[in-house]
């Protein structure tokens, strides 16, 4: 079945569900409500919800303040605001003080599309994961969204989690997949070729991986849903098992997902890595899967990026 769910409504309405039954969650957006999805958060539980307006900078800071005091405060709003107006106060107010604020970026990446560079947020994994104590995960359906918010109640440490705009395919059949922060998921197996997603990359990562072995390849495909802190281990082994990783990411090819897994296989020497992602170059504007095509990292690029590195 076609889902047609946006990981964000996935998000907040299992968040006014966990929060009914825990008076400290608190929901804090900025003039937000509609393209968060909290209208639902909001009518229900007024007592619960934080309005600020266009300030993410004070949204970040009142959730900090807020946390400090004992209640479970989720920050949510566009993620190109809270990873630039607002990075002072992410790095200070939450990261610095430990507050474990968890923070909600929706319409991630290049879910703006047609808007641009001002809102697109391509370069929020490379800096979050400099930050010490700060988590970063980018869940890649709505099943796994809602595992992430279960976990999210009571993590002690403060995250950063990335969705995007619209609804899109599942990746997990069942809907209580096998979920932990820091520890990322193999979706098939193969020694011949190892392709690691994170978000949205994910299901093109798993066609992908299909269509190759519809070819006889066998391809090895990881869920990398955790940036921060990295399943290292599962990177290691894939190198020395296959040799060769292509990685997927909706970020720039600096410092994102491809940075982390470079860090490692350059350490390690085991495997050649070709890095899928937004070149040094301000995106084009067109429609989200628009922008997958053009820059390769949707199912069709994956493949082609993958019979290049196997032939080499």
């Amino acid at each position: 079945m076609i889902n047609t769910i946006p990981c964000r409504k996935m998000f907040t309405d299992t968040l006014v569900e966990l929060a009914k039954k825990d008076k400290e969650i608190v929901a804090v957006t900025t003039d937000a409500r509609g393209s968060v999805t909290l209208d639902r958060f909001a009518d229900e539980l007024p007592e619960q919800f934080v309005e600020l307006g266009i300030a993410e900078q004070n949204a970040v800071g009142v959730a900090a303040g807020l946390v400090s005091a004992g209640k479970k405060a989720f920050v949510c709003g566009p993620a190109c605001f809270y990873v630039a107006r607002s990075l002072e106060q992410v790095k200070v107010d939450v990261a610095y003080s430990a507050n474990p604020v968890k923070i909600l970026g929706v319409s991630g990446g290049v879910s703006y599309g047609a808007l641009g560079f001002s809102h697109h947020s391509l370069h929020d994994i490379a800096v979050l994961r400099t930050f010490p104590g700060m988590h970063v995960v980018l869940p890649c359906d709505i099943y796994q969204t809602k595992k992430l918010v279960e976990a999210l109640v009571d993590y002690p440490y403060p995250v950063y989690i990335r969705v995007g705009r619209n609804a899109v395919p599942n990746v997990y059949e069942n809907e209580n997949p096998e979920y932990k922060i820091g520890k990322a998921n193999v979706l098939s197996d193969g020694d011949d070729l190892t392709i690691i997603g994170t978000g949205e990359t994910v299901y093109h990562c798993l066609q992908a991986g299909k269509k190759l072995s519809g070819q006889g390849i066998k391809v090895r495909v990881i869920d990398m849903h955790t940036l921060k802190p990295f399943d290292t281990e599962i990177v290691e082994k894939a190198a020395r098992e296959t040799g060769k990783i292509i990685t997927v990411e909706e970020h720039s090819i600096y410092g994102g997902l491809g940075g982390a897994v470079a860090e490692i296989v350059a350490q390690t020497g085991n495997a050649k890595l070709k890095i899928l992602g937004i070149p040094d170059e301000f995106s084009i504007h067109a429609s989200p899967l628009e922008i997958f095509k053009h820059y390769g990292i949707d199912t069709e690029g994956i493949i082609k990026a993958a019979l290049s590195l196997l032939n080499q």
